[in-house]
């Protein structure tokens, strides 16, 4: 078979890869996307940069390996992300709103005051929380005339990033998105895998903007890249591409992927999971029947790190954190609690703050950049608490991201959790599931399991080194600075 061209939109850029049958990477261009963040709690993107960036990306590996290579496309995409557009002139009608931002928190507290959310976790398997799509939607008809006039003129369309992209690269031709996105937004149906009409007047979400939700695998249409004209058989939110290109397909097998977020997540095979620990249930991507996950958030990762660099100026590069963290034995009493935008799984906050403990006159640039990927194994051991609550055991944690390519990272992570870490030689695993499902549903492989066995390749396991005690100090060291965090909120926290 052909080279597979998967798009991967995330949060802090969009890339473009062109990956071979056996998955190795043969190019790849990436462009970093802007955060506007007008003020405290908001994160926005421009669609138009979000369209420009990637058909950008997209067009260089395509005129590097020649449009002709390509057999089909395979794109993925952050999720939750709202996009509000015009039907007819195929134009942004306001930011998009990332799935970050926390504005609707108050909307999602009155929901929760008037009774909604078990109603609603048991249809979607969500929570009510800003981070999914329907509150965003609901915020710019109420704020944004010109999505409000689109609404009332017929012309208003609504989608996650996946939605905007097939959009707009095929020139107004497809208005879909696919199930796992779809299953993102609060206004789907988990079982039956389509919008419900009750969801979306409970969000005063017009169901008729919404687009078509199709199966993750098979011919959603062309997009024009470059003068060419390219299947794309295969979307998927970023996170359940990202478990496809981990191989994590049988119930139990678990993956945890490290960029923007910490995003945690197990396949669950054909019957949803009802977590009684806050955890989401969610669609996964498959090629054939429904199937389902379990999934845990922590909505900061990477983002720390580039806290450090950016806002800081303790670091040049996220590279230099591993050098960083390695010179000094421990953290120095500093503990991170990097929640930017609030607490994810399973605390789900969003009034929470980020806090900074343990300082002194001795703690070190170095000290602070170990405390912040520790942070890292320390949120995860939190989801890996709650998905054993819900009965999900791993016994290997494969990992992935880019802050993965990180070894400190990685045997931290060992430590602070007590599992190995198997890291993939391919660490874009988003990309590569993308491309694994575009493979499927363009005929290249008959179904992902062979994909997997074609295209997965481990890398490199890291097991534990710390023991029992040391691992449980931490977890009180930590906990008591998640407590310090909630405590602090008004009326006491969640």
């Amino acid at each position: 078979m052909a080279l597979l061209l998967a798009i991967d939109s995330g949060t802090t850029s969009t890339r473009a890869l062109a990956i071979a049958p056996d998955g190795a990477v043969q190019a790849i261009a990436a462009r970093p996307l802007t955060q506007h963040v007008p003020q405290a709690g908001w994160v926005e993107h421009d669609p138009e940069e979000i369209r420009d960036l990637t058909r950008e990306a997209a067009e260089a590996v395509v005129a590097e390996v020649g449009a002709g290579a390509i057999a089909a496309v395979g794109l993925t995409n952050q999720r939750e992300t709202a996009v509000a557009f015009d039907r007819a002139t195929g134009r942004p009608l306001a930011r998009a709103i990332v799935w970050q931002d926390r504005r609707t928190a108050d909307a999602c507290a009155r929901l929760r005051q008037a009774g909604h959310e078990a109603r609603v976790q048991g249809a979607t398997g969500l929570l009510l929380d800003p981070y999914f799509s329907a509150t965003k939607w609901s915020w710019m008809l109420h704020h944004v005339p010109a999505v409000a006039d689109a609404a009332q003129a017929g012309r208003l369309a609504l989608g996650t990033v996946d939605s905007w992209l097939l959009h707009a690269l095929s020139g107004g031709a497809i208005h879909a998105t696919d199930v796992t996105n779809a299953s993102r937004t609060l206004l789907m149906d988990l079982r039956t895998g389509a919008f419900a009409p009750e969801l979306a007047g409970l969000f005063g979400v017009p169901l008729a903007a919404l687009p078509e939700i199709r199966p993750s695998v098979g011919r959603f249409g062309t997009i024009r890249l470059g003068g060419a004209h390219l299947a794309v058989t295969g979307v998927a939110g970023d996170q359940q591409a990202a478990a496809v290109g981990q191989g994590c397909l049988a119930p139990g097998e678990t993956k945890c992927t490290y960029g923007t977020g910490i995003f945690l997540l197990a396949a669950s095979g054909g019957r949803a999971p009802e977590s009684r620990h806050r955890l989401l249930a969610t669609r996964a991507a498959t090629a054939g029947p429904a199937a389902f996950a379990l999934e845990g958030s922590a909505f900061v990762g990477g983002d720390a790190v580039k806290w450090l660099r950016d806002r800081l100026g303790l670091i040049g590069t996220a590279a230099e954190t591993e050098a960083l963290a390695a010179s000094v034995p421990d953290s120095g009493g500093v503990t991170l609690v990097p929640a930017f935008a609030g607490l994810g799984a399973p605390w789900w906050e969003p009034r929470a703050t980020g806090l900074l403990a343990g300082l002194t006159a001795a703690t070190s640039r170095a000290h602070i950049a170990r405390a912040t990927l520790e942070a890292m194994g320390n949120q995860t051991a939190d989801l890996l608490e709650a998905f054993a609550g819900d009965g999900v055991v791993p016994s290997v944690l494969k990992v992935d991201g880019g802050m993965v390519a990180n070894d400190w990272l990685c045997q931290d992570l060992a430590d602070a959790t007590g599992l190995d870490v198997v890291r993939p030689a391919n660490i874009e695993t988003t990309a590569l599931g993308a491309a694994m499902l575009a493979a499927v549903g363009a005929g290249g492989a008959p179904d992902l399991a062979t994909a997997v066995a074609r295209m997965v390749r481990p890398d490199r396991r890291f097991q534990p080194r710390a023991g029992a005690e040391v691992r449980s100090r931490r977890r009180e060291t930590w906990r008591r600075a998640i407590g310090q965090v909630l405590a602090g909120l008004p009326g006491g926290g969640a």
